[in-house]
């Protein structure tokens, strides 16, 4: 064995791991993507005027870059050896579950950073209520307004990147 991309007879399973080039440059694109989702979002609706724009921004592409590299092997992990309907559901579910909940945790670090100021000191029992109800009631507000960010471009893309990996998985997962 010389590495994750073994695919000889002493290896049973297929590699998971993508290539680096789609690891990295696909969370760069997916980030960019993400952020670009709630931009569009933003200006659809007329809300695009906020002093919050670029943290906003921001944090929808924090979350797509770190949610790629986790979710891609997930994802192949769960669909190898299967039909392209499977690795597109796969995908699918994956990429978007999955980048809604990092980004929404993304969303809750940044809201905790704001109300840490008036929390009590680390390690209390009170800073761990406090850190805990923060934390939910970020999520929560992020389920509800920012998950519309993601629409109407959102959905096409998720579809479409989703097909795009299923079809070019290497012939050794299929």
């Amino acid at each position: 064995m010389t590495g994750w991309n073994d695919t000889g007879p002493d290896h049973p399973l297929p590699p998971v791991f993508p290539s680096l080039a789609l690891c990295l440059g696909g969370a760069l694109c997916w980030g960019v993507t993400m952020a670009l989702c709630a931009y569009i979002s933003l200006l659809t609706h007329d809300r695009l005027p906020s002093f919050h724009l670029r943290q906003l921004l921001l944090i929808y592409f924090a979350g797509g870059t770190v949610a790629w590299p986790i979710l891609l092997p997930m994802a192949r992990f769960l669909s190898r050896r299967r039909g392209i309907e499977a690795r597109f559901a796969a995908h699918f579910a994956l990429l978007s579950v999955g980048t809604v909940a990092i980004t929404a945790l993304a969303f809750a670090l940044d809201y905790r950073l704001f109300y840490a100021q008036w929390h009590e000191p680390f390690g209390t029992v009170v800073w761990a209520f406090q850190f805990a109800f923060t934390t939910a009631g970020a999520v929560y507000q992020f389920l509800v307004m920012g998950l519309g960010l993601y629409l109407p471009v959102g959905l096409p893309v998720l579809a479409g990147a989703s097909l795009w990996l299923a079809r070019s998985m290497s012939p050794s997962m299929r």
